[in-house]
């Protein structure tokens, strides 16, 4: 559903991608990890049309994306829910929510989506009338899950979404996360908690330095004696 080729992408004389290949295929939960500046939400940000490559394609459901507006990625079904939340704390909950159906192919159909949304995070419901800039920090995280589900995707790339959580609130947007799938929406996960991610993940793929070091399955790269030193920091044998 989502292809990288050979992907590169610079701030200024600084290449922060360099030959990136990825793909995530219809249904699938696929994660990325890898350190803090290891290129993940370059990479991203290039995929949502924020940020232009310099080499290679981007493909999204048959198309290419890669210089294409962010506007024409959304109305293709593709949302990113960002790193940090970045919520409106001076508007509601509800408002925060409805700025997620501004696209076009969004609008048709809101009200029943709004109120699946509240479904799936029930929290939300309760705090609709508050100001976004009051809640919790998961509840937040909830907000931005909600206000990207209201976009209408059929392909959504979460950044950094456990960041600054607490574990049991981490663990509870990681479950959202699995049940976004379960409505039928692909799934790219970008996280720095290494055991999280490939608990969640179908398959995965490692970046240090702006390239794709290693990739596999979730479940053999949770047991790969390299992730468990260089990002467990765990020895001995497979758990």
């Amino acid at each position: 559903m989502l292809e990288l080729k050979g992907v590169r992408a610079s701030y200024g004389e600084m290449e922060a991608l360099k030959g990136v290949s990825l793909r995530v295929g219809k249904g699938e939960i696929v994660g990325l990890i890898g350190a803090n500046a290891a290129g993940k939400s370059t990479m991203l940000a290039c995929v949502s049309g924020l940020l232009k490559t310099t080499a290679g394609e981007i493909t999204f459901d048959g198309r290419r994306v890669d210089g294409a507006p962010p506007s024409r990625i959304v109305e293709a079904g593709l949302v990113q829910v960002p790193e940090g939340r970045l919520l409106f704390p001076k508007l509601t909950v509800r408002e925060n929510l409805m700025l997620g159906a501004y696209a076009k192919r969004s609008r048709t159909g809101w009200k029943a989506r709004l109120e699946e949304v509240y479904g799936i995070l029930p929290k939300l419901k309760e705090r609709e009338g508050q100001l976004a800039g009051s809640l919790s920090g998961g509840e937040a995280q909830m907000c931005a899950i909600g206000r990207g589900l209201m976009a209408d995707p059929a392909f959504a790339m979460f950044d950094e979404p456990s960041l600054g959580l607490s574990p049991a609130a981490a663990d509870e947007v990681m479950g959202i996360i699995g049940g976004v799938r379960e409505k039928g929406v692909t799934v790219l996960l970008v996280e720095q908690n290494v055991r999280r991610t490939l608990t969640l993940a179908d398959r995965a793929y490692v970046m240090e330095n702006g390239k794709i070091i290693l990739e596999g399955a979730a479940k053999a790269l949770l047991g790969d004696p390299l992730i468990r030193k260089a990002y467990l920091g765990e020895a001995g044998e497979s758990p």
